[in-house]
Parts: structure tokens; sequence; C-alpha cells
């Protein structure tokens, strides 16, 4: 198996806090951003972060709810130029093979659950439009690799990073964004093999849960998710 990264010596913690600090600033500058209950983070050991995904800065913005290094999937092409391999590691992503297994991602996520470090998986998958978490679209994988460690997952709703980053558009603008982080949902405890059952039903109750935290974003935002583009808005 893959080792999905080292714990950070003190040269690179100091980095990873000093890189933090200034994404932070830049990101209250320019999206005004607000959390909501962070009280609900876990205060110690590993828990799954997933948020709703409407805009490509969910992920850096989002990772402004904690100064603690959350772990995130990148595509390991990512990590062929040294610099910006190195980039990528410090602040928490992680190599996995574009075109394999989704369960070869999956192993790689309860590695770094196992070694008692927070993981962000989306559990829309990609980007989505619009104001509803449609159950169509989510993914099991963040139940399955909970059920699988115990690692409780932790919904958030963001609002307005869509507006900050249209998905008509290659512009970023300032936005106010809302972020709002759910309860934890704790997993049930299974020896040996998970049932599909229990990943379905996390998972339901984790979309149930994740629309909740995102309706309040968007309420506290005052406008709901953009829609999506239509085909003339997307070839302006």
């Amino acid at each position: 198996m893959k080792d999905y990264g080292k714990k950070l010596s003190l040269i690179e913690r100091v980095a990873y806090r000093f890189a933090w600090s200034v994404l932070w600033a830049l990101s209250k500058i320019i999206f005004r951003f607000r959390v909501v209950d962070k009280k609900n983070f876990p205060t110690e050991g590993a828990y799954i972060l997933s948020p709703v995904h409407r805009s490509y800065l969910d992920t850096p913005v989002g990772g402004m709810v904690t100064a603690r290094r959350q772990r995130f999937m990148g595509k390991e092409s990512l990590w062929k130029n040294k610099f910006s391999g190195s980039l990528l590691s410090l602040v928490g992503a992680f190599p996995v093979e574009r075109g394999t297994a989704d369960r070869a991602a999956l192993r790689a996520c309860q590695e770094i659950l196992e070694r008692g470090e927070p993981l962000v998986m989306f559990p829309e998958g990609t980007r989505r439009h619009g104001p509803i978490v449609k159950k169509e679209e989510m993914h099991a994988g963040p139940a399955f690799v909970s059920l699988r460690t115990g690692a409780p997952i932790v919904p958030m709703g963001i609002a307005g990073t869509d507006y900050a980053w249209p998905p008509s558009t290659s512009k970023i603008k300032p936005h106010k964004v809302i972020l709002v982080v759910g309860e934890p949902i704790y997993p049930k405890v299974f020896e040996g093999r998970v049932p599909r059952r229990a990943v379905d039903e996390l998972t339901e109750e984790l979309r149930q849960k994740l629309q909740i935290v995102f309706d309040q974003a968007q309420e506290i935002l005052g406008k709901p998710a953009l829609p999506e583009p239509s085909n003339l808005e997307k070839d302006d």
C-alpha cells in the first residue's frame, strides 16, 4: 500500500500554518466568509468533512473552517512537478491515480483516517448546481469509509462560492460566503464486512443532514444556489 503522506516536520508545520494564515486572510477579505456552528467539529481524532459542492472554491475556502490540516484527494499527475507536488502535499492533498478503481481511492482514504487525520470528501462527487442535494447525485464513498473506520461524518453547507466563481465563467469576484457546520454523524460499528444496506442508510442520513445545513447557509446568505447555466451562458 502507498504511503499517503508522512507527518509534517516542525519546519513544515510552521510553513503550513503560515500558508493557511495567508489564505485565511485573503479569503476573509475577498469572500467575507462566516463560519456558523464551528463547535460541531470533533475536538480530536479523525473525521470526514463532507461539504456540498457548487464551486471550485469549495475546497480552498471550505478549508478555512479549521486551522487543522485536513487531507483531500488530488490527481496523481499534479505531483509530476516537484514544486507543485510538494506544495499540495504540504496543504494536505494526497495523490490518487486517475482511472484506477474507486476501491483504491477508498483504501487511501481509510489509511488516512486510521492514522487519526481528518479527511475531506465531497459526497456529491463533482460540482453540482442548484439549492437541492439530490439523492441520485450522492456517492457512497464517505459513508463506506466512515463505517469501515468508525470516523464520524461532519456535513457542511456552503453558500456563496458559486456566486464568487459562477460555473459559466472563469473569473473570480468578491462575494460573501457562508459555511454552516452540522453535527457529526457517528456510524454504527460492524465487525468484518460492512452491509450495503448500512452504507445506503448512512448515505441517505448524510444527504438529509447536508440539505439542512445547506438550507441554513443559503438562508443566512439571503439567496439560493445558482441553477445550472444554460447552453448560451456556457458559450459566453
